[in-house]
């Protein structure tokens, strides 16, 4: 049994992206779906400007609302790992959890994900390949040139139009006993994930040698995504 949480430290990231790019390679994320994003805060005048980052994901909250109102519990909590996930075999595309959401972590495939992998229409007549051409020349002919098969083991490796998806903290890499690609992606080390009920897990360490916040307190939700220290301070 394990009860996964994921810190972030904000005086180390760098806003380089990193993580979202890894994110979506890793987890097959279509265009206009967002499992992981970052917002940009600029205060201030010039010569005095403050610059901050914030990302934003799942928090896999132990009171999740997104569990509560899923009327098919597509969306669920697992008791194992603790972790808030989807099920798409029984998602309806309700978006009942995307209302439910305060941090604005699902998002809804509106169209046909990776359509343009399968466009036969070349950008430059006789001078570039169609998406569905240079698919069809991958070996093995994947549904997308970057296209992770690992994913399947778990999740659907490229969901449809019309469900709901968010990040999973890449439940399939922790089956095989590694960090989600995030945190393996991130440069400067900023993000780890641990286990709040292993006491001796370097999580608890960071947690206790720095500030702490969640995203929106209030709501009562208990977040698991915990930020470390201020950016740029």
């Amino acid at each position: 049994m394990t009860n996964y949480a994921m810190t972030h430290d904000l005086k180390k990231c760098m806003g380089c992206g990193a993580c979202l790019i890894a994110c979506k390679i890793e987890n097959n994320v279509t265009e206009g779906i967002k499992w992981l994003n970052y917002e940009t805060k600029t205060t201030g005048k010039f010569p005095n400007v403050s610059y901050e980052v914030q990302l934003n994901q799942c928090n896999h909250c132990d009171n999740a609302p997104c569990t509560r109102v899923c009327p098919t519990r597509a969306m669920h909590k697992r008791r194992d790992t603790g972790l808030t996930l989807h099920n798409p075999k029984r998602c309806v595309g309700c978006r009942a959890c995307m209302v439910a959401c305060p941090y604005d972590a699902i998002s809804f495939n509106r169209y046909e994900p990776h359509a343009m992998f399968k466009d036969d229409q070349a950008l430059v007549p006789g001078g570039t390949s169609s998406g569905r051409e240079l698919t069809s020349r991958m070996e093995g002919a994947p549904p997308i040139p970057t296209y992770n098969p690992a994913l399947n083991q778990n999740y659907l490796g490229i969901r449809k139009k019309g469900l709901v998806e968010k990040c999973t903290f890449c439940s399939h890499r922790l089956a095989r006993g590694q960090q989600p690609r995030c945190v393996e992606a991130c440069p400067a080390g900023a993000r780890l994930l641990g286990d709040l009920d292993d006491p001796v897990d370097p999580i608890h360490e960071l947690i206790a040698r720095y500030p702490s916040k969640v995203r929106m307190p209030e709501q009562g939700t208990k977040p698991k995504v915990i930020y470390l220290r201020n950016y740029g301070y």
